[in-house]
């Protein structure tokens, strides 16, 4: 089996421990679609070095699962900090899960790289620094990591929640 990177014991362990973390998360996510009588199924991953857990809808054309998401994602974010603090609860240690509801961050994710791409190409086509509207730090990872990979310099400035990317010429 090549692989193009040595594979450790340590990224074994990792792996397995998101692994349980996602099963911790899925646990905490069923009972909590049973309290709330709604249906879905859950899909667990690891996706760049954490557990990443997708609530979706069982049948194709079912939108209840979107109460969940809330305007702009808040509930979907104050769901995974409380899918987050039942992962701690029972490992004793923090948790960086992402949670995806109905597709909701996967789409914002498409937008996002779209809206970097935009101000990426402001950047270098007039040499000066381009301000994003406030974002949460799920949006800001994504653009910071588009910028990373197209070689310009990203930094995020202000307070939650006028928290902003500002991305500059390398």
């Amino acid at each position: 089996m090549a692989s193009s990177e040595p594979s450790t014991a340590a990224d074994g362990d990792l792996v397995t421990r998101l692994e349980e973390e996602g099963e911790i998360a899925a646990d905490y996510l069923e009972e909590f679609l049973d309290i709330a009588d709604l249906d879905g199924d859950i899909d667990i991953d690891v996706d760049h070095g954490r557990a990443a857990v997708e609530i979706v809808a069982e049948e194709v054309g079912d939108d209840s699962l979107r109460r969940l998401v809330g305007p702009e994602g808040q509930v979907l974010d104050a769901l995974q900090e409380l899918t987050r603090l039942a992962v701690q609860t029972k490992t004793g240690e923090r948790s960086r899960l992402m949670l995806d509801v109905a597709g909701f961050r996967a789409a914002r994710r498409k937008e996002l790289v779209g809206i970097a791409a935009e101000a990426i190409e402001r950047v270098r086509t007039g040499g000066e620094p381009v301000t994003l509207d406030p974002m949460n730090p799920f949006e800001r990872k994504v653009v910071h990591d588009a910028v990373a990979e197209a070689g310009l310099v990203s930094d995020s400035d202000g307070v939650e929640p006028e928290r902003r990317v500002v991305i500059r010429p390398a």
